[in-house]
This record gives structure tokens, sequence and C-alpha cells, in this order.
């Protein structure tokens, strides 16, 4: 849920991923690509394209 939250603030631009809570980095990412099909707004260490 908090993951969910997260992800589509991430998408809207309210919030920077580099501001999401370390423990919800990767469950944050997982739902930016696969749900939402950008993994350029995730950093290649959490599996995105972001540099």
């Amino acid at each position: 849920m908090m993951a969910m939250l997260f992800a589509c603030r991430v998408v809207e631009g309210r919030t920077e991923f580099a501001a999401v809570p370390a423990k919800l980095k990767q469950a944050v990412a997982d739902v930016i690509i696969n749900d939402f099909g950008l993994p350029e707004l995730v950093p290649a260490e959490f599996g995105g394209t972001a540099a």
C-alpha cells in the first residue's frame, strides 16, 4: 500500500525517488517499472534505466 502511494508520488513528480524510504525503494521501483511501465524514473541499481 505504501509502495503504491510513493510510486504514484514519484510518477506525478511530487516526490523524488531518492526521497523514498530505504525499506520501500525496491517495492516502489517494482511498482513504477511493472505497473506504470516507466523504468526511466528508477535508478539502475533498483532495476530501472535512470542514471
